[in-house]
């Protein structure tokens, strides 16, 4: 497997990825390019088994958005092999790095195992900000709960 940077004009090639993680694409769209893309990929493959978006939202504060694995690659290690790698790009950069997930046990303990601590919670960003009810492991979510790690 491979850590490739995925370019601009590319990104939307991924959509499929993208909407695994977040599941309503005008929201993808606000911050799709204005960040870095990551994929993970088979050796010399075209399809990525693993995609995130990093953006900067403030001086020595970055984000990981839309961190996804495909289903047939979930819970093999993929996921934690990204995420491991995006860590590394960014631990010398000092700051902060957040991550935004809905309040089920299931993502809320991967980003705790990789190293993340809960930070924030935004009240009712699910609810206020799509169109539709999202729902994750069989729960409506309604808030976003921030994970951090210092870099």
């Amino acid at each position: 497997m491979e850590v490739r940077r995925i370019k601009k004009e590319d990104r939307e090639d991924f959509k499929e990825l993208l909407l695994l993680a977040d599941e309503q694409w005008s929201m993808v769209k606000r911050y799709l390019d204005r960040g870095e893309m990551y994929g993970l990929f088979p050796e010399g493959g075209l399809d990525a088994v693993s995609i995130c978006v990093v953006t900067k939202e403030d001086e020595h504060i970055y984000e990981i958005k839309s961190f996804a694995t495909a289903k047939a690659f979930q819970k093999k290690g993929y996921g934690r092999m990204l995420m491991k790698y995006v860590i590394g790009q960014y631990r010398g950069a000092g700051g902060i790095l957040y991550v935004g997930t809905g309040n089920t046990s299931s993502t809320i303990g991967f980003y705790e195992s990789c190293g993340f601590t809960r930070s924030h919670v935004v009240r009712n960003f699910f609810t206020d900000n799509y169109d539709h009810p999202i729902f994750e492991d069989g729960i409506q979510l309604r808030d976003m709960i921030y994970l951090s790690m210092k870099l």
